[in-house]
């Protein structure tokens, strides 16, 4: 599925920008705001690369559905982080709720995930046939 390379290289994107305010939170300005962004968009970014892979593996059918799952956590992710930075680069808020649209959607997702998950390992039991005795 070519739609996890887009996965990946949206994930790699996320790594390197939270690598960035990290090193702005550091240097720049130590606003925790910052912080967090870098702190949410790094560990999201191992999370996009992980559901990338998982995503090559899986299935067509399920894998449609992991992908837009993965997606839809990393839309809900940047929005958030965007929206913390520009608190403190831009000092106003991205766009009004941008960041409780973006953490909701985050949270959404993540439950998503353990759904998809729960539903592949009961379709990956149940289409095991049994070994006889």
């Amino acid at each position: 599925m070519r739609l996890s390379f887009f996965i990946a290289a949206v994930a790699a994107v996320q790594g390197a920008t939270g690598v960035a305010l990290a090193a702005a939170a550091a240097h720049v300005d130590s606003s925790p705001f910052l912080a967090s962004a870098s702190q949410f968009l790094m560990i999201h970014a191992a999370a996009g690369l992980g559901l990338a892979a998982l995503t090559r593996v899986t299935p067509r059918r399920e894998a449609n559905w992991l992908a837009a799952i993965a997606l839809a956590l990393q839309a809900g992710v940047t929005l958030f982080a965007a929206d913390l930075a520009a608190r403190v680069f831009l000092t106003v808020k991205l766009f009004p709720l941008a960041a409780p649209i973006g953490g909701g959607l985050t949270i959404l997702s993540w439950s998503a995930l353990a759904v998809w998950a729960t539903f592949a390992m009961l379709c990956a039991n149940s289409s095991k046939t049994p070994r006889e005795s």
